[in-house]
């Protein structure tokens, strides 16, 4: 009995395993149910933000330096002090500087004399020459008698070649004279061109001497001293840095850097909010006063250095802080979103749920062409005139359009029609009034500044299966996007993602059964 007894035992212990392992072999392979974790489509406000980060900087920071070079005398200022201009914060030893005026001093004073001595010298040749020219004159009335005695013949006509030959040698000592005086007024000017020398070098001394005293050039507060006393300065080609002033440090600005996807969106006194790690807790708001067209590359990146201010009246921004940017570009207030995780997600065994594949260039431009039209006209509301015009671009843009079929090559085509949609929109922009332009870029702005709403699909289940809807997509703020047009209606239920699986009746989570034999 008790063999026979232990060989049933055995028989139904091997069948009671077998049936365990079709009932876990059936529930893993056919029996499990797949479970979706579901969002609903809410309505809500939803802004599209660029976020950056940028350095604090006082609006104004000037550099003092020292034209010369020299030991530093005494420092009159440090880090943190608030100075007005014109007030001494450093001293350069002036004693080399001093000694440098009094030389040039002296060199003047001899250049002056020697003017006077010059001066004298032609006032002596000038009473030389009013003597020369009495004698010249009574050179000539002797000449004159003694023509008249050696035609009576009183006297010799010797005594008349004497009375000439003098006459001619006064004459001489007369040109002799002048040129002298000549001579005399020339050194006269030379010696005065050496006392404007000596000016001129005496009063570059002083204005060395007077920039040993190094003064604030601005009002502000001194955020970086490079010096100390007994230090010495050597200026060159350029000049050492002494001070570093900040002007006015209730008024900063952020400098951030943008990146070039996001700069198109940005313009000039949008608001801006920030914070910095010192004050976590609390947040600073300014606006944009700068956006410099100069580009920045770092490791292939391009971005754009976008001046903010930032107003500090209780001083508690310090520069060089890190600010941590945030400008919101674009909002809507009671905007239908949906999550960006439903736009992502994919069922992993749905084949038919990949996306259409994309019209052809000419075809997805003509479509986008008039969406992009009708939207126009209904929030731009045009005249009579601005839709002829409109019309007009329409249809060239279409025969455009129609051409870009040829091109077969697909990275020229997709060029070629993004350069027909900037030509469209840079021509519509030129019939608008200044009032339809801001609506104009807030719509270029939503549909991606290309003409045409972004595009997305979601899943939604209908009998407990997903099936793939596809959306016309506005604003985005990385964790919802707006929806536009009315494929889906508020409180509706998207896919997000999976959850656990449900295994068949009789299982435990797909696991094992587990059986009691008794």
């Amino acid at each position: 009995m008790k063999p026979a007894t232990g060989k049933i035992l055995l028989a139904f212990l091997v069948l009671a395993a077998a049936a365990a392992g079709w009932v876990w072999v059936q529930s893993r392979n056919g029996g499990a149910e797949v479970r979706y974790r579901l969002a609903k489509v809410e309505r809500g406000a939803i802004n599209a933000v660029v976020v950056a980060s940028g350095t604090l900087n006082a609006v104004t920071t000037v550099q003092v330096g020292s034209q010369i070079s020299g030991q530093i005398k005494e420092i009159n200022a440090d880090f943190n002090t608030p100075v007005k201009q014109g007030q001494v914060i450093a001293r350069i030893d002036p004693a080399t500087f001093e000694l440098r005026v009094n030389q040039t001093r002296a060199d003047l004073d001899a250049a002056a004399s020697a003017v006077m001595v010059a001066r004298s010298g032609l006032a002596a040749q000038q009473a030389e020459l009013g003597r020369v020219k009495i004698t010249l004159a009574d050179a000539e009335r002797d000449l004159a008698r003694k023509k008249a005695l050696v035609e009576k013949n009183f006297i010799s006509p010797a005594e008349l070649d004497k009375a000439r030959t003098v006459l001619d040698t006064t004459r001489e000592q007369l040109k002799a004279v002048q040129a002298q005086m000549q001579v005399s007024e020339a050194q006269i000017g030379s010696a005065l061109a050496a006392v404007k020398q000596r000016e001129s070098l005496l009063k570059q001394a002083q204005v060395d001497l007077e920039r040993t005293i190094i003064r604030a050039p601005v009002d502000g507060t001194v955020i970086l001293r490079n010096v100390d006393a007994g230090q010495t300065v050597a200026a060159s080609l350029q000049a050492p840095v002494l001070f570093t002033i900040a002007r006015d440090l209730r008024d900063m600005q952020v400098e951030a850097a943008i990146d070039e996807a996001d700069v198109g969106r940005l313009r000039v006194e949008l608001p801006v909010t920030f914070n910095v790690d010192a004050f976590p807790r609390r947040g600073f708001s300014g606006e944009i006063r700068q956006i410099r067209k100069s580009p920045q590359t770092v490791q292939n990146v391009v971005s754009y250095t976008v001046v903010i201010s930032a107003a500090n009246p209780d001083l508690a921004l310090l520069p060089g802080m890190t600010a941590n940017v945030r400008i919101v570009v674009d909002s809507r207030a009671g905007a239908l979103k949906v999550p960006n995780a439903a736009l992502r997600f994919r069922p992993p065994d749905a084949q038919e749920a990949k996306p259409a594949p994309e019209a052809p260039a000419q075809q997805a431009g003509g479509q986008a062409a008039q969406q992009f039209r009708q939207r126009l006209v209904a929030e731009l509301k045009p005249d009579e005139g601005q839709k002829a015009k409109l019309d007009e671009i329409f249809a060239e843009s279409r025969q455009k359009f129609a051409r870009v079929r040829d091109v077969k090559a697909e990275g020229e085509r997709r060029k070629q029609v993004e350069r027909i949609r900037g030509e469209t929109n840079a021509r519509i922009a030129e019939i608008l009034a200044p009032e339809q332009k801001i609506v104009y870029e807030r719509l270029l702005g939503e549909l991606g500044a290309r003409g045409q709403a972004g595009a997305g699909r979601v899943w939604v289940l209908e009998a407990g299966q997903p099936k793939a809807l596809d959306l016309r997509l506005g604003l985005t703020d990385g964790t919802s996007t707006e929806i536009l047009g009315n494929a889906l209606a508020e409180g509706a239920e998207v896919v997000v993602g999976l959850g656990e699986s449900r295994g068949a009746p009789g299982s435990a989570s797909g696991g094992l059964p587990r059986f009691r034999l008794f």
